[in-house]
């Protein structure tokens, strides 16, 4: 199975007539995703990639039309957080918010109406979501991932390839990957996706990323302590950061004793997660972990 999207998921692309959401769409589509409608106002009527997807002005109309449960956003960032409302509003299920530097203001308003509608948000800020050789939403390269059985969560998108690598280099493949994004305000968090890959029958153990700043990582960790039953791998970026500085993502800043990643470090080790002290060391970390929970199912 997977988590968030699937083989069978329609696709909404928002800004597809822009020069990012042109290009990874046409990539997306390529991968395999079904992307079944474009949406830019008032280039309704139109075509796009290479005529073969079917422009509409409104998320509504192109839901009306295509029957599309999941949209994509590649709009600018004063735009985005009306693109999310928009496709929230109008009965979307999943949205997947690429677009950076949406203030926080515009954010949690959009949040707001995505939680009042049971809409499944994940970024924004992120790389996307690719369930492996079934669908890719985002902008993450498709060919470095292996199906296999280890779910990915990161808050960056660079950590998140890094991670899908190392797996891949000791023989292990992924179901879902995800970069949930590393502003403050975000949709899916850590928890959020923990408790996805946990109620995944296909997902065999489960890989977290995370940064300084923020107590996402340690409430991750205390909730899996008592709710997960699968194997946990975790890295933390920003070892060396000193307190108070910001470390590249707007939600990586440490302002209290509990943020530094030392502290997440020993609380995630304290709730039974396997800590990496350096992100090549996951792949290996998780080949060893899975290898030893497979031999104990068998006694």
């Amino acid at each position: 199975m997977s988590i968030i999207i699937n083989k069978d998921t329609r696709v909404i692309v928002q800004g597809i007539t822009g020069k990012e959401g042109s290009f990874h769409a046409s990539q997306m589509i390529e991968y395999g995703t079904k992307i079944v409608a474009g949406v830019t106002p008032n280039k309704g009527g139109q075509t796009a990639i290479n005529n073969s997807v079917p422009v509409f002005n409104t998320v509504k109309e192109a839901k009306n039309a295509t029957d599309a449960n999941a949209s994509i956003i590649f709009v600018p960032p004063k735009f985005a957080a009306d693109a999310i409302i928009e496709a929230s509003e109008a009965g979307v299920e999943t949205i997947i918010c690429i677009s950076e530097g949406i203030p926080i203001n515009d954010m949690l308003k959009a949040k707001r109406v995505t939680e009042n509608n049971n809409t499944r948000l994940v970024g924004p800020n992120c790389p996307g979501v690719i369930t492996v050789d079934e669908c890719k939403l985002g902008i993450m390269p498709g060919f470095i991932t292996k199906k296999g059985t280890v779910g990915v969560i990161s808050k960056s998108g660079t950590l998140t390839y890094e991670a899908i690598d190392q797996l891949v280099k000791n023989g292990l493949g992924q179901t879902t990957a995800l970069g949930i994004g590393g502003d403050p305000i975000i949709g899916t968090d850590m928890k959020d996706a923990v408790e996805l890959f946990e109620n995944d029958p296909e997902t065999e153990g489960i890989i977290i990323i995370g940064e300084i700043g923020g107590t996402m990582e340690i409430e991750t960790a205390l909730w899996s302590k008592d709710n997960v039953t699968k194997p946990i791998v975790g890295f933390i970026a920003g070892q060396t950061a000193p307190p108070g500085r910001r470390m590249g993502h707007a939600g990586a800043i440490v302002s209290g004793a509990d943020e530094t990643a030392k502290a997440k470090m020993k609380i995630m080790e304290d709730c039974g997660i396997h800590v990496c002290q350096s992100p090549a060391e996951i792949g290996i970390k998780m080949k060893e972990v899975l290898s030893k929970t497979r031999e104990n199912n068998e006694q």
